[in-house]
């Protein structure tokens, strides 16, 4: 899987999750999509200071968590038009070109 997959599939289940809550078409706004995004990182975030905790939290849950993360991150990059796939590769290789690593994406 890669994120133009994500992407494609984001795209055939938003009007279908969209439906499933009562939602009209284009009816977040880009606050709404941050606010989802930053509702995700923080369950998952959650879960990691249960764990820390000492609390027994299956790896399972926390890929979950962390899935969905990414699956929102996608979802806003899309409203945003942004190729989400190109703006990681972007970014990764600067920090590495900042911090003179020579691990690089292409």
């Amino acid at each position: 899987m890669n994120f133009e997959e994500l992407t494609l599939a984001n795209q055939d289940r938003l009007p279908l999750f969209r439906a499933a809550f009562g939602m009209e078409p284009d009816s977040w706004t880009l606050g709404d999509w941050g606010c989802a995004l930053a509702g995700e990182v923080g369950e998952l975030c959650n879960l990691i200071k249960k764990r820390r905790r000492g609390q027994d939290i299956p790896i399972a849950k926390l890929a979950q968590e962390l899935a969905d993360v990414i699956i929102y991150a996608d979802l806003l990059a899309t409203e945003l038009a942004i190729d989400l796939g190109q703006a990681v590769k972007v970014t990764f290789n600067a920090k590495s070109d900042e911090l003179s690593l020579p691990v690089k994406l292409t």
